[in-house]
């Protein structure tokens, strides 16, 4: 992987604090559903709910955030203010732990408001990242970003699994504080142009994302392809801890360890994404992400035996899989940064997302629902085979031929354009 990028002390800098803060992200992920499952003894359904909890704000908020946004600027200070507010959140459970208050409920107001930063902070990133990268180094940026976010689930995994064999998974949650406030302090540092705000009334500017997303059949099959992913992958997701620690009987420090061993399928993903994006265009570079991620977490429910190769079977999934999705991310982050106009990238941004994102609560329900109602192991095939399914909207789509050659920046504002290659997507992970 090029690092030419790493000798650029903006760059830099926003790289260091970002795979700080992924490493405290890869704790809290592994740690909430830990305590709900362990300590609050949560079942299927409350799991699909605290993940969907957590997912609502991008439904909600997607689109408004990405207008204010691009109205009034300061994508930095946002994406700072959200930092420091994930880290008082991440000090409230640890802290209601201790004093005898930590309930589902509790987790749920976390889930929610901890989701709510977190959109901020993404459509601030989505537009502010083109501000710090030269257009022809955008895969190598988001294959350096894709490979710390790779890097942060071995280190992260691994750590939340022995601080909560160590401390309880409450506790274990001090270290995505810590994470936060190291994330905040390095983006004081960085001082980038802001791009050009928005013109026009709200309900205008609400619309200029939607239209820009209608307007192209790239993006609308990138949009269905990944929500569909996202569905499905929710469903899983909703489940999986639950299903690892009672029906497969592995205790949650080694489930961490094991997990973090196979995010290294993320690093060589991060790795491969330049060549494979070269040698078959972005297009199908996506297409075949779209297929590699989902396809191999079929392991999951074949797992089976003893418990050694009930772990073989739990990190080769995690390998794959961390490979598919570092190929979906870079490719379809490329196409993201390199076509859409600077002053509508946040609205862009938070109408994928709300669509995107948005269903991911849904997901997570139905896999909860649907993990009492007919049986873990069965719900867990059926995520994986409809996730997989997904790439079969991409066969009609213009997108499939798009190469790094046919990229062009996108000047022309109009929110109804059509000619020009258009944004595809959004980061599914």
């Amino acid at each position: 992987m090029r690092t030419s990028l790493l000798r650029e002390s903006r760059f830099r800098r926003f790289w260091i604090g970002q795979s700080v803060s992924l490493i405290g992200d890869q704790v809290a992920l592994f740690a909430i559903p830990i305590a709900a499952v362990v300590v609050l003894q949560a079942n299927s359904t409350e799991m699909g709910v605290l993940t969907a909890v957590g997912l609502v704000p991008s439904l909600l908020f997607s689109l408004h955030a990405g207008v204010l946004i691009d109205r009034y600027g300061r994508r930095r200070r946002t994406m700072i203010t959200a930092d420091l507010g994930r880290a008082t959140l991440m000090t409230v459970v640890p802290l209601c732990y201790v004093l005898g208050l930590l309930g589902l409920p509790l987790l749920y107001l976390v889930a929610f408001a901890l989701g709510s930063f977190d959109v901020a902070f993404a459509l601030a990133d989505a537009s502010l990242f083109p501000m710090l990268v030269q257009r022809q180094s955008y895969v190598e940026a988001q294959a350096l970003l894709s490979g710390s976010r790779a890097m942060s689930a071995v280190i992260g995994q691994t750590l939340a699994g022995l601080l909560i064999a160590a401390l309880t998974a409450p506790i274990a949650l001090t270290i995505d504080a810590a994470s936060f406030i190291w994330s905040a302090l390095t983006l004081t540092r960085i001082h980038a142009p802001e791009p050009q705000a928005g013109e026009g009334g709200e309900r205008h500017q609400l619309g200029a994302g939607i239209h820009y997303l209608r307007g192209s059949p790239t993006v609308r099959a990138a949009l269905a392809a990944t929500t569909t992913v996202n569905y499905f992958a929710f469903a899983f997701t909703a489940i999986f801890i639950l299903y690892a620690t009672r029906s497969l009987d592995v205790r949650p420090a080694l489930l961490g360890l094991v997990l973090g061993a196979g995010a290294i399928g993320g690093i060589l993903g991060a790795a491969l994404a330049g060549p494979v994006t070269d040698r078959l265009g972005l297009g199908r570079a996506f297409a075949l992400g779209c297929v590699v991620f989902p396809a191999p977490l079929a392991l999951v429910p074949l797992a089976t035996g003893g418990r050694g190769e009930i772990l073989v079977f739990l990190f080769l999934a995690q390998f794959w899989s961390g490979v598919g999705v570092m190929l979906l991310d870079i490719s379809i982050g490329a196409i993201f940064a390199a076509t859409i106009p600077h002053s509508l990238r946040a609205r862009v941004a938070g109408a994928y997302r709300t669509v995107n994102y948005g269903i991911r609560p849904l997901g997570a329900l139905t896999g909860g629902i649907l993990g009492n109602a007919i049986g873990l192991r069965p719900t867990l095939w059926l995520a994986v085979t409809g996730a997989t399914a997904s790439a079969g909207w991409l066969i009609p789509s213009p997108l499939l031929r798009k190469t790094p050659r046919e990229l062009r920046p996108q000047t022309d504002l109009s929110p109804r354009t059509s000619t020009p290659p258009q944004r595809a997507a959004e980061h599914t992970n």
